[in-house]
Parts: C-alpha cells; sequence; structure tokens
C-alpha cells in the first residue's frame, strides 16, 4: 500500500478538489459483489462513508454502517460472521489500538480484509498494522472518495484486463437526432483511434442501428435479453454484427412482435459482459423514462444528451441533469450537443441562452443539414463516408476526442438568462 495514505487532503468544498474527486472517481471501476460493515465512532467518518454506499461504483456492495468502534465490532462478532471488508474507526492512541484489534483477531474470519481509520498520523503505526495483517491504515479526515478508493484498491484486480468505458447516448425529446449522433460518435472513434468499438441498440422496438448501420442480422440484442442466463462474452461475440473493421453492433429487432417491458436490471449483465468484450460501448438509449433506462443512465461512464434549441428541449434537458446529479452526485455532469441548430423560419433559443440555466456548455452545436443527414441515412453510410471534409464531420470528430477524454471542452462567455426558466415554469 502506498504511504501517502496516510497524509489525505481534503477539501470538499474546494473548486480544484472537487474537480479533481470527480476525475478520480471517474477513473474507478466498479466495485463487485462484497459484504461490507463499518464501525465508526464520530459522524465525520460514518458520513462519507455512508455517502460512498450511495455510489453508483458501489451499487453491488452491500454496505452496513454501525455506530461504536472496535469494541463494538468485537461484540458484534462473537455471534456474527465477519464480512469480505470491515472498516474501523479508532481514536484510541496506537498502543490501545493495537491491543483491541489483538482481541478483534480472535473472532474474524482469516479471509476478511480490515482497513482501520485512526486518528494518529504515525509511520510506526503503519507499518506495525500492516505486519499484523490490517490491510490498510487511512488517517482521519477522510472523504467519500477516499473510502470508494481504498475500497476499489483491495478489491479490483488491477492485472485483470481493463472493463471498457460506457457512453450512453439519450435524446430530450424524441426525433434530436440522439441516435444518429451515437452512431457517427461511435463509427468515429473506432476509425480514428483504431479501437474497437461496439454500439447497442436499446430501443428494440423501433431502433434505427441496424438501417444507419446498413446491417439486417439475424440476431441481436433481443436474443441476449430475453435469454440472461445465456450471456458470456462467447455468446455475445455470435449476436454482433460487424459493421466496419473495428465497430460492432447488438442490433435491436425493431419489430412489434412482442411487449418490451423489462425489469431494471435487464440490461445489466448485457453491459457488463460488453464491457468486458471492448474497449468502448456506446449505448443507443431511447427517449423513454423506465426502471431500466434510468438504471442504464445511471451507471454509464459517461452521459451525452442531444437536443434542439427550443423550449420543450430546454425544460426536458434540464430535469435529466437535475436528476442525473441527484442519481450521480460525485460524477461530472452529462455531456450536452445542441443538434439541428439553424433551421430556416424557425424561431429557437441560442446555445448561449440553451446553456445558461442548465449550468454546463455544449459539447457541440450541430447546424441543421438535411442533404448530408439525409443521404447519409438512406443510404446507410456514416456522415464521414459521405463526405470526409465537411464541417459536420469535424464536430463528430472533436466530439469523439472529448468523450474518449484526449481533449476538453472549451469553455465559452455564459449569456444572461432571457427569462427562459420563468417561461419553463409557466408553461408547466
Amino acid at each position: 500500500m502506498v504511504m501517502n495514505n496516510l497524509a489525505y487532503d481534503t477539501n470538499p468544498d474546494g473548486g480544484d478538489a472537487a474537480q479533481q474527486d470527480v476525475a478520480a472517481m471517474s477513473a474507478m471501476r466498479p466495485v463487485p459483489r462484497i459484504s461490507i460493515q463499518a464501525f465508526c465512532e464520530t459522524d465525520s467518518i460514518a458520513g462519507p462513508i455512508e455517502r460512498a454506499g450511495e455510489d453508483r461504483r458501489m451499487a453491488k456492495a452491500h454496505l452496513k454502517v454501525h455506530m461504536g468502534g472496535v469494541a463494538t465490532a468485537i461484540e458484534f462478532y462473537q455471534t456474527a460472521p465477519t464480512p469480505n471488508l470491515i472498516i474501523l474507526e479508532s481514536r484510541s492512541e496506537p498502543k490501545m489500538l493495537l491491543q483491541s484489534l489483538q482481541e478483534l483477531s480472535e473472532y474474524c474470519d482469516p479471509s476478511s480484509k480490515v482497513v482501520i481509520i485512526g486518528h494518529y498520523n504515525d509511520v510506526g503505526l503503519y507499518r506495525e498494522l500492516i505486519r499484523s495483517g490490517i490491510s490498510e491504515y487511512v488517517v482521519a479526515p477522510i472523504s467519500m472518495v477516499d473510502i470508494v478508493s481504498v475500497i476499489s484498491s483491495l478489491f479490483v484486480d488491477p492485472e485483470a484486463e481493463p472493463i471498457g468505458r460506457s457512453i450512453a447516448f439519450i435524446g430530450a425529446k424524441g426525433g434530436v437526432g440522439s441516435s444518429t449522433i451515437a452512431h457517427n460518435i461511435a463509427w468515429s472513434m473506432s476509425t480514428l483511434f483504431s479501437s474497437e468499438v461496439m454500439v447497442a441498440d436499446l430501443d428494440l422496438a423501433f431502433g434505427t442501428a441496424n438501417i444507419n448501420f446498413d446491417q439486417d442480422p439475424a440476431q441481436g440484442i433481443a436474443e441476449a435479453v430475453f435469454a440472461p442466463e445465456r450471456i458470456d462474452e462467447v455468446y455475445l461475440d455470435r449476436l454482433l454484427a460487424q459493421c466496419a473493421e473495428r465497430l460492432s453492433l447488438l442490433a435491436a429487432p425493431s419489430t412489434l412482435d412482442r411487449v418490451y417491458d423489462f425489469d431494471p436490471e435487464a440490461f445489466a449483465q448485457i453491459i457488463d459482459t460488453a464491457q468486458r468484450s471492448a474497449p468502448l460501448l456506446v449505448l443507443d438509449v431511447p427517449h423513454i423514462w423506465s426502471g431500466w433506462s434510468k438504471n442504464t443512465l445511471m451507471k454509464a461512464d459517461d452521459i451525452v444528451i442531444t437536443a434542439t434549441p427550443e423550449l420543450a428541449n430546454l425544460r426536458n434537458t434540464k430535469n435529466l441533469i437535475d436528476m442525473l446529479k441527484k442519481l450521480r452526485p460525485n460524477d461530472g455532469p452529462p455531456k450536452l450537443v445542441l443538434n439541428q441548430a439553424g433551421v430556416p423560419k424557425r424561431p429557437e433559443i441560442s446555445a448561449s441562452d440553451f446553456a445558461e440555466p442548465l449550468g454546463i456548455t455544449p459539447m457541440a452545436v450541430i447546424p441543421f443539414d438535411p442533404l448530408l443527414f439525409g443521404n447519409a441515412s438512406n443510404n446507410g453510410r456514416m456522415l464521414g463516408e459521405m463526405d470526409a471534409k465537411n464541417p459536420i464531420v469535424q464536430i463528430i470528430n472533436d466530439m469523439s476526442h472529448v468523450l474518449t477524454g484526449r481533449s476538453e471542452i472549451k469553455s465559452r462567455k455564459k449569456a444572461g438568462l432571457g427569462g427562459l426558466l420563468g417561461r419553463l415554469k409557466r408553461k408547466k
């Protein structure tokens, strides 16, 4: 374990620190299905641990927080089995702490890991604890990020094959072009960076990925979602349609032969398996609000909302952003794409006025070009295949750089609110 765990510098209110925390959390992988019990002496330690349990990366783990330190844990485990991980806060001085841990060891299963949160920044104590079999020693104060980081370092195998990054695309309204943007960005990432990309069309009834990529596979995502017991990397590979050299597709059946009602976890296993098969997974999420669509957005590594510059789109985008902030409090905000800007004779909201009440800068503003998009759609081709030098193709490529972490969104000067929120409230 690295020694700098002894001196965490936590500043939950600092802007730079908050940005660093978001970046650190973004790089962490989901914690597996483990049981965790924490025994805390102070609310300042119990609070961050409880918040860690609410983070999406901890969704599979079962975390229980008890008030009371090592003495409470000793009493508790005299009659209860020990979990995969025990987190203990202790304000005792080093000698007393070591004695109490020796007593606790009589009731602990040898396979259980133990993390101590102490109040003494003592290198000698750290070494003695590690020598005694303690997995990690962290000095208070701690943050929620510290907790998730420590747990991740203990249970996410650094030698394991990395899990692919998932990017979920959803439209603020139907017909705003979210699927088209998703498919073109997937194609762009696969060609620009020579990276394996998988597209999963989650709109089983009306999905358009098969049309946009000119594919007609006999099987697709429906076979996986209706037979979850069969899902593994080999089975998933048989369901993929190859769209380009490094681009594959889990196509939707796009038929109405059955009703597509799913439970909230219906796509979770498919997505987990797909992330082990490709470094980049593009999730084309339909414009619906259900248990499974909410769950898919909550667990995605990144989210892109596509909207057109009009009032209903602004209302829906703000609702989505506000809800995602609650669901993903430790992640950065979703990315915003304004599509179909500049439709002739259509009154619309400027990009700056649209962004102001949302508090985020659009990742891209894509102008209205029915000829380019129409020709690409009717021919089953991507925009880059139709006209590689078109400025819109360059915008798509720029977004691919941002979503893969190769560049950042350029900040723009904010404009006035223009009374938009007031108009939204009046229309409710």
